[in-house]
């Protein structure tokens, strides 16, 4: 019997968030456990972390690699802004790690783009 082929479909989730107090965007150890509270919550499998810190009171950068995709940030705190990428395929739910992160962060305004990724417009079955 042949194994199920896995699909490469997903979603993936662009979110701006404005309006965030610049304490919490500046330190790598906080931001990668917000991130991974996150994965959990989507039902997603961590693989590995890298964040980097630009220096005192300044951004961080930082991907989370899941086995269902990625989970990235990039932080302005002079600017209360952050931009996050949630991509993931299989069962995890890429929605519920968004509201995890957007409780955490607490935006004054936030704008979401919604991704279908690996769908192709027609599609041979």
């Amino acid at each position: 019997m042949n194994a199920p082929k896995h699909r490469p479909a997903g979603v993936h989730l662009l979110a701006d968030f404005h309006g965030v107090a610049g304490a919490l965007l500046v330190s790598p150890e906080s931001i990668d456990t917000l991130l991974r509270n996150a994965a959990l919550a989507a039902g997603a499998t961590i693989l590995h972390s890298h964040f980097h810190s630009f220096g005192p009171q300044q951004g961080v950068t930082g991907v989370l690699l899941l086995a269902e995709s990625h989970i990235s940030i990039h932080t302005w705190p002079e600017f209360g802004f952050a931009a996050a990428d949630i991509f993931m395929c299989g069962r995890a739910a890429p929605s519920l790690a968004l509201e995890v992160i957007e409780r955490a962060l607490q935006p004054g305004q936030r704008e979401i783009k919604t991704i279908q990724r690996g769908v192709p417009a027609f599609q041979d079955e």
